[in-house]
C-alpha cells in the first residue's frame, strides 16, 4: 500500500518539478511492478526485480525517446527499493547485476508501529494529493490505460484477502481496502465505458 502511495506522490513531484502531464494508472502501476519477482518461479523476493541498475538500463530508451518527460514514471518505478523495500522490512538487490548484494534497513518490520505510522502518513497525503489534483475524476473516467490498474488490484487482493507474500497488519486494512475499490471501479469503468461525475 505504501508503494502506490510513495509512487504517486514522487510521481506527480517529479512531473511538477518537469513540468509535464502523468498517467495515473501508469505510474501506480510501476509503483508496485519490482514485485513481479513474487511471481516468476525461481525469482528471490526483492532480487533482480528491484534493481536500479536494470530500471536505469531500462528506462533509458525511454529517457532517450521523452527526455525528461519520462523522470517521473522512472522515479515512481525505483522508489519502491530505494524508499520502500529499502526503509523496511528487508533488504534489496539494489545493484544487480554489478554486485549481487542486498541493501537495506532490516530492523524497521512492515507491522512495526512506527512502518504502520508512516504507511498512514503516505495514505493520507496520497488521499490529500489525489483530490486536489482531481486525479480522482481521471481514475473514474474510460480510458485503456485505467486496465493497467488490474495488476495493482492483484497485488493488493492477495495480502489483504490471502495472505500472500504476507499478512496485512490490521490496522492497514482500511487504506487497502480504498485502494481494492479505487483500482477496481476504475478497472469496471474503463471495461464498460461508464463515467462517473
Amino acid at each position: 500500500m505504501g508503494h502506490f502511495a510513495l509512487g504517486y506522490i514522487t510521481g506527480k513531484l517529479a512531473a511538477k518539478i518537469v513540468k509535464c502531464e502523468v498517467n495515473i494508472p501508469l505510474i501506480l502501476t510501476l509503483s508496485i511492478l519490482p514485485d513481479i519477482d513474487i511471481l516468476i518461479p525461481f525469482f528471490e523476493h526483492r532480487g533482480p526485480t528491484h534493481s536500479t541498475v536494470i530500471g536505469a538500463l531500462v528506462f533509458l530508451p525511454l529517457f532517450l525517446m521523452w527526455g525528461r518527460k519520462a523522470l517521473p514514471y522512472f522515479i515512481a518505478l525505483t522508489q519502491h527499493s530505494l524508499l520502500g523495500d529499502f526503509l523496511v522490512g528487508g533488504e534489496v538487490q539494489l545493484l544487480w547485476p554489478i554486485t549481487p548484494e542486498f541493501y537495506g534497513i532490516t530492523w524497521l518490520g512492515i507491522k512495526s508501529v512506527a512502518n504502520v505510522a508512516f504507511e498512514w502518513t503516505l495514505f493520507t497525503v496520497f488521499i490529500i494529493v489525489l483530490f486536489k489534483s482531481r486525479d480522482l475524476q481521471v481514475l473514474f473516467k474510460p480510458h485503456s490505460s485505467n486496465l493497467l490498474l488490474t495488476i495493482p488490484l492483484i497485488t493488493v487482493v492477495l495480502p489483504t484477502f490471502l495472505e500472500y507474500p504476507l499478512d496485512v497488519p490490521l490496522l492497514l486494512i482500511p487504506p487497502h481496502l480504498f485502494f481494492i475499490i479505487l483500482f477496481a471501479i476504475s478497472v469496471l469503468i474503463d471495461l464498460f465505458k461508464v463515467e462517473i461525475t
